[in-house]
């Protein structure tokens, strides 16, 4: 058994050897209609009847109703690891996703997977990109409507709840579950009005009032939609630093203001009561699937009494710096970062004053603690994200890291590192937006505090590079190269410099020693593709291009460039299937009748090489070659005005298509 499948067992355990039977909904009644609403950056003490300086009537009404849990944690402090665990109920060390950024493959089964199949219908309405459907969490919805378009990364409560309530309206007599996800708090604070004046001083809590209100709404739609109160679940994803331990937002540390949310459940068999003891919100999955009459095990309706676990991988993955693990059991938390934090959190909410590694911990937390699973930094195979998702990303401030890190055991912590977090943040989101000049002294201030960081040392030199400034790009490669000499990722990007400068020769062997040791790596690939191009050997690059094909799905720009590959290799076929794949997607831009015409000509299928050659508009550059095509099509098609054809090709003709129709036999006969 591996250490992973032993921490999982060890965890279950825990969960289940002092829970006590969930109380037993009346076993006649149907299924009860289920609304899981996730609240995203939203600290437990920002929302409920207990939060000072801010209105949250709907929030309140709800947990006076139901049950309100005080102290109930996030299992990461970013969006989709949290989303991730409530969708499967495992820790991120059991679903394997612990940033953003990353897919959720098919081995375990959603909740919505397993309500779909016990007779559920299923909606999804989520608010920003990091919960977009090419994430993996869509699986067993009926409707995953996740608003995201080029150049919006997000929507507001406003309009996600508008779209939740347009389907309340037509939704079928079946059992509903139904998912609500809302953005709102997430940096930058910009409330609407009224709530923008309201809390002028506070923004961050006036984006909560306002999320309160379309909440309200959305919880009286769902009711009234399903006659009754039904179950509803509302738990914040993570919290939001706000400047305590130096982290002003989220995602690099694991403290409880990025890591305590709310959480309150009502329906079925729950009573009315606040809860001081510690949960997870990954038990959202397990109470759903409760209410939905498939299990009852670890239900949040039943009393529960274990360790609590969460982690924070983002800084250990990016940079190298100390994984992060906490645990926490009754009014006692304990992190693991290089070594053993402990917080009295009845005495100490503020987490201020470190107890020390000698401070008494019980069995159980220790040995959680211990055995939780520290993941391989690097990108899961079909992780890399296109320009698009770098910068809907970097518009919602995450920072996202292309390098594996060096793993150095004198490793900084990552709250000895807050000062860098908001260079981080910031020159990375230069980076994206390819303002280069502006990102490399901040990413110089940051490798100065972090001398091991390979992934700035990386981003200098890519930024140099994209700059034209190759001796500073060398200088900066070295850099990175010492740093990690054995650096896939060094290579890589050293290749795909030298294929910016047009050094074939040098960029050749760099990538060939990066595809033998990760075969599917796909920018490595594209990089061989243009290589191979360039020296002519277009067979090469057009089984490049497919292998590429076969691992994501290209884009039109890219079907475009398979396509003029195979088109130079003489590969007919291959070349128009690839075309007419860019055309299906661009409909009306696409741009490239000319040749899918010539293609179709060449193949013998004239009708269709007439409709493409009659696309091409009068000012594209190619028009006397296309009129020259498309006159040997009206010949061979045996149209009655062939002969005006022919006439307007020799009207337009230019130094390239005149002596072609001044041998053409079939303008002579």
């Amino acid at each position: 058994m591996t250490r992973t499948a032993l921490f999982l067992t060890l965890v279950a355990t825990l969960a289940c050897s002092r829970e006590q039977p969930a109380p037993e909904a009346t076993t006649s009644a149907p299924p009860p209609s289920i609304l899981l609403v996730t609240l995203d950056t939203t600290r437990a003490d920002s929302i409920g009847p207990d939060a000072d300086g801010v209105e949250t009537p709907a929030f309140n009404a709800l947990a006076a109703r139901g049950r309100h849990f005080q102290r109930a944690y996030a299992p990461a402090p970013q969006t989709l690891p949290s989303h991730a665990s409530m969708m499967t109920g495992l820790y991120p060390a059991g679903h394997g996703i612990h940033e953003n950024a990353r897919y959720l493959g098919d081995a375990q089964p959603l909740l919505a997977e397993k309500l779909r199949e016990a007779g559920y219908q299923t909606a999804a309405f989520v608010s920003a990109y990091p919960l977009a459907k090419q994430f993996g969490l869509a699986r067993g919805f009926d409707l995953y409507d996740d608003g995201t378009t080029p150049g919006q990364a997000e929507r507001s409560a406003l309009e996600t709840t508008d779209r939740a309530l347009a389907f309340l309206q037509s939704a079928n007599g079946q059992p509903l579950f139904l998912w609500v996800h809302y953005f709102d708090p997430h940096h930058p604070y910009t409330p609407p009005e009224p709530f923008r004046s309201r809390y002028a001083n506070d923004p961050y809590l006036g984006e909560i009032a306002a999320m309160d209100e379309q909440l309200g709404r959305l919880i009286d739609a769902f009711e009234s939609r399903i006659g009754g109160a039904g179950a509803i679940v509302v738990a914040g994803d993570h919290g939001e630093s706000l400047g305590e331990h130096g982290e002003s937002q989220h995602g690099n540390l694991i403290y409880d203001g990025a890591m305590r949310v709310p959480l309150v459940i009502s329906g079925p068999g729950v009573s009315e009561e606040s809860v001081a003891s510690p949960v997870s919100i990954r038990r959202i999955f397990h109470t759903v699937l409760d209410w939905a009459g498939i299990s009852s095990t670890s239900s949040l309706r039943s009393q529960m009494d274990e360790v609590v676990l969460g982690e924070a991988m983002q800084p250990f993955l990016q940079f190298g710096w100390q994984p992060q693990v906490m645990g926490v059991e009754g009014s006692i938390k304990a992190v693991r970062a290089g070594g053993i934090e402990v917080y009295d959190l009845a005495a100490d909410p503020g987490e201020t004053t470190d107890l020390g590694p000698n401070a008494p911990l019980s069995r159980s937390m220790r040995a959680a603690i211990r055995d939780y699973p520290i993941p391989t930094p690097g990108a899961p195979p079909g992780a890399e994200l296109d320009d698009e998702g770098r910068r809907q990303l970097a518009s919602l401030g995450y920072v996202t890291s292309e390098a594996a890190p060096v793993i150095r055991p004198d490793a900084p912590k990552p709250r000895e590192m807050a000062h860098v977090f908001d260079d981080l943040e910031r020159a990375s989101t230069l980076f994206v937006r390819q303002e280069y000049a502006a990102s490399i002294p901040i990413f110089e201030r940051i490798l100065a505090a972090d001398p091991g960081n390979v992934s700035t040392a990386l981003r200098i030199a890519a930024a140099h590079s994209a700059l034209g400034n190759h001796r500073e790009a060398m200088g900066a490669f070295r850099r990175a190269e010492a740093i990690a000499p054995d650096s896939e990722d060094v290579r890589h990007f050293m290749a795909l410099h030298y294929l910016r400068t047009n050094e074939w020769e040098r960029a050749e062997p760099l990538l060939e020693r990066v595809l033998a040791a990760s075969p599917e790596r796909v920018p490595a690939i594209e990089g061989m593709a243009t290589v191979k191009e360039r020296q002519g050997r277009l067979e090469e690059a057009l089984a490049l291009w497919q292998k590429v094909a076969r691992l994501k799905d290209l884009t039109p720009a890219e079907w475009i460039r398979l396509g003029e590959v195979a088109m130079g290799a003489g590969r007919t076929d291959e070349a128009i299937a690839a075309l007419e794949r860019a055309r299906g997607l661009q409909g009306a831009d696409f741009r490239h009748d000319l040749e899918l015409g010539v293609l179709y000509l060449a193949a013998r299928r004239p009708a269709e090489a007439r409709d493409a050659l009659d696309r091409v508009p009068r000012t594209h550059p190619g028009r006397p070659m296309a009129l020259f095509k498309r006159a040997q099509v009206s010949v061979l098609l045996g149209e009655p005005d062939r002969a005006a054809h022919i006439r307007r090709a020799r009207e337009a003709a230019d130094a390239t298509t005149a002596p072609l129709i001044a041998r053409e036999r079939l303008f002579a006969e």
